[in-house]
C-alpha cells in the first residue's frame, strides 16, 4: 500500500482535490465540503486504477518516485 499526497483547495463555490505530482492527465475531485472533496477525488484515483491498472496511475506520479514531503509557498508578484 502506498500513501498518495492530495491537495484541497477551498473557492468560493466549493472545494476541489487532486493527487499532487500526477504528471499526466489529470485526476480531480470537488465537493461542498473539504471531506466530500476528498472523498470525492479518492473515487476519481479508484476510477483511474481500474480502468488502466495500479501501476500505469504510479508512474504518472513523478516518474513512480515517492514524493517524501510537499510544500506551499506563497510568492509576491508585483
Amino acid at each position: 500500500m502506498k500513501s498518495v499526497k492530495i491537495v484541497i483547495e477551498h473557492h468560493d463555490d466549493g472545494y476541489i482535490g487532486y493527487p499532487l505530482g500526477f504528471a499526466r492527465g489529470a485526476i480531480v475531485g470537488q465537493g461542498d465540503t473539504y471531506s466530500d472533496a476528498l472523498k470525492d477525488t479518492e473515487s476519481a484515483i479508484m476510477f483511474f486504477i481500474e480502468h488502466y491498472g495500479r501501476d500505469k496511475f504510479f508512474e504518472h506520479l513523478e516518474g513512480g518516485d515517492e514524493m517524501k514531503e510537499a510544500y506551499i509557498a506563497e510568492a509576491v508578484i508585483s
